[in-house]
């Protein structure tokens, strides 16, 4: 239970978040939960209608009193105590067509009590409008709701001649037997503006009032206490856990014990409590604090996600983020991008960024990182936990970003246009592209992420499954676009440096180093460079033989050189005298393999892409950067 114990810690050190309305998804209260409302409903002190209108949908979010059993609830009569569906608040609801049971009588209820208790003026002028029966009367009257000839609710708008209304643009759609779309006005979420004179904070689920005196008067309902097993103290307990971690939509727990037919706990246990016992406020706090995280800091791909964070609540850097994310509300971040960057100017700058964040956190700070994912839609699991000090987990992300830094070229951006290019480590995330493609399945991805996290946090070895399949997927060129193999190539290198670190490989190009695959690599590059630039001269609008016949060379290197090699002859007549300075380096490198080398044509290892992309990065200059920029996008046209 160290997951729940630390997520509580992190909601007792972040209270300052609570209801923030500033945050997509803020920090909730005790007791609360959220809901994307449809329709906002204005009533007076006197609980009558003043109007209502059609809730946008970047203001939707709405944090709303919840009970236990309505904060987990999938269905049925478990109503929310103040702000509801259509089917919970509205008497008239049958009336106007609605095809659920009605559960008007429970809300009704469970509203009544409270105010009897509590007597919020603002709850109560909510609870007299319910009382009057006719909240759907009013939206049609207002037009905010629409009915067809037979007085019944309209399921879509069908008249194409006049715009269709505004909440049907804002209700989720479902899809009907003939494959149509509808938008089912009566599942309609409905929240409360109440107009008191004198009293600005018209707005309920923005009132602290309101959400103090819930969790006030809820929590004095609740009797039953037993052992805490998080806290280790009695304390009034939970039957049942929340759910919305990932999502509004999420339906899965991380906690569950509701199904007593099966074996989640019988066999082993005789009831649900002995197998776990939270504390109620325990279970609010904890999950609220994780789900919080995820949408704040925390990285989701499909059903898995993971965040890491400080108990403290003090910001540190996302280990799933690559180096260029990393420093992405830093000014270092432009000398990053710089084609002049290398991995010392990197090194020098991620102690800066790290020393900042050391001084903020301290070096005793818990940092947690945690994993979670769900096989089914009901079911969580923690996938991956672990706890570290504030200096151990710095120095590992210090230490992932400089052993794994590269040149990584990325495209364009989709918006600005500029190119994506920076020195650095590639994410997770874009490691599992580069080792499968981009036919790559959400559930491999997965698999693959997790795989690599441990070598972020805990430091651990690259799996050489990865590395060889990425390997073997950058050699494949021509089954790529150039933006693609670039991507590919830089994140490739990356982590084959990153493997084979007692090599010491340099990002700069290493003359010295005279091993067979590293040198076939320069050759490679070496006659790309002077085909390309004949090409060029003579504005052919092709790929160099070089390039085509990439994976052929990576498998055998010897008798495909001797093709790309007489492929060249035609290319160095056409650049006569300017074609010296490649020739002579082609020599210089064919005379530093040995001959037993050089003649065997066994497969080339990852090493040849490194020796490959540091040879082509030599030959060009910032200008000729920008040229081979504009080869890229003629090959993309």
């Amino acid at each position: 239970m160290s997951w729940i114990e630390k997520l509580y810690e992190t909601y007792n050190s972040c209270k300052s978040n609570i209801g923030n309305q500033n945050e997509n998804i803020p920090l909730l209260p005790l007791c609360h939960t959220t809901q994307k409302a449809h329709i906002e409903i204005t009533v007076d002190s006197d609980g009558n209608f003043k109007g209502a209108s059609v809730v946008s949908k970047s203001g939707a979010r709405t944090i709303i009193p919840c009970t236990e059993s309505s904060g987990g609830r999938t269905s049925g009569e478990a109503a929310h105590p103040l702000c509801d569906k259509l089917q919970y608040v509205a008497a008239d609801y049958k009336a106007y067509g609605g095809n659920k049971e009605p559960y008007y009588n429970s809300y009704k209820k469970k509203l009544s009590e409270w105010v009897i208790l509590d007597r919020h003026p603002k709850v109560e002028a909510v609870y007299k409008f319910i009382q009057k029966k006719h909240v759907i009367e009013k939206l049609v009257a207002a037009k905010i709701l629409h009915t067809g000839d037979d007085g019944k609710l309209i399921k879509q708008w069908t008249d194409k001649d006049i715009k269709s209304p505004e909440i049907f643009g804002i209700l989720p759609g479902k899809i009907n037997k003939k494959g149509e779309i509808e938008n089912w006005q009566a599942d309609a979420f409905v929240r409360w503006i109440v107009q008191i004179p004198g009293d600005p904070q018209e707005h309920v689920w923005t009132d602290r009032s309101i959400q103090d005196r819930w969790i006030k008067y809820y929590l004095s309902k609740k009797t039953r206490t037993d052992l805490c097993y998080v806290t280790g103290e009695k304390k009034v307990v939970t039957e049942q856990h929340p759910a919305k971690i990932r999502n509004d939509g999420d339906k899965a727990k991380l906690i569950s014990s509701n199904d007593m037919t099966n074996f989640t706990f019988r066999g082993r246990f005789s009831n649900a409590d002995e197998a776990c016992c939270v504390g109620y406020e325990v279970t609010q706090k904890a999950h609220n604090a994780l789900r919080w995280l995820i949408a704040r800091q925390g990285y989701k791909r499909g059903d898995q996600a993971i965040v890491a964070w400080a108990v403290s609540g003090k910001k540190i850097p996302d280990p799933m983020q690559d180096t260029l994310g990393l420093f992405a509300e830093d000014e270092m971040r432009i000398e990053l991008t710089s084609a002049n960057s290398t991995a010392q100017s990197l090194a020098t700058n991620l102690k800066k960024l790290i020393a900042g964040y050391s001084v903020k956190l301290g070096s005793t700070d818990g940092v947690v990182v945690m994993g979670i994912d769900s096989a089914t839609t009901g079911r969580m699991a923690v996938t991956f936990y672990r706890e570290l000090t504030g200096s151990e987990f710095l120095a590992r992300v210090q230490g992932w970003h400089e052993s794994c830094a590269w040149w990584q070229d990325y495209g364009k951006d989709k918006e600005t246009k500029s190119p994506i290019r920076f020195v650095g480590a590639p994410s997770p995330g874009d490691i599992a592209w580069a080792v499968y493609g981009r036919r790559i399945d959400d559930k491999l991805r997965k698999a693959t992420v997790e795989r690599i996290l441990p070598c972020i946090v805990d430091g651990l070895h690259l799996p050489r499954d990865i590395v060889k399949s990425a390997v073997r997927h950058a050699y494949n060129r021509i089954s790529m676009e150039p933006w693609e193999w670039e991507k590919s190539l830089g994140i490739t290198c990356a982590i084959y440096k990153k493997y084979y670190a007692e090599r010491s490989y340099n990002m700069a190009l290493e003359g010295d180093r005279r091993t067979r695959d590293y040198l076939y690599g320069r050759l490679l590059a070496l006659a790309e460079g002077l085909e390309g630039w004949a090409l060029k001269e003579s504005r052919e609008k092709r790929e160099t033989n070089a390039a085509r016949l990439m994976q052929r060379f990576a498998d055998h290197p010897f008798s495909t050189w001797k093709t790309i090699e007489l492929s060249l002859a035609p290319h160095r007549a056409r650049l006569g005298g300017r074609a010296v300075k490649y020739l002579k380096v082609i020599d210089e490198v064919m005379w530093s393999l040995k001959s037993d080398d050089f003649i065997s044509d066994k497969p080339l290892s990852g090493e040849f892409l490194l020796g490959y992309h540091c040879q082509r990065k030599a030959m060009f200059t910032k200008d000729d950067e920008t040229e081979e920029d504009e080869q890229i996008e003629e090959q993309e046209k």
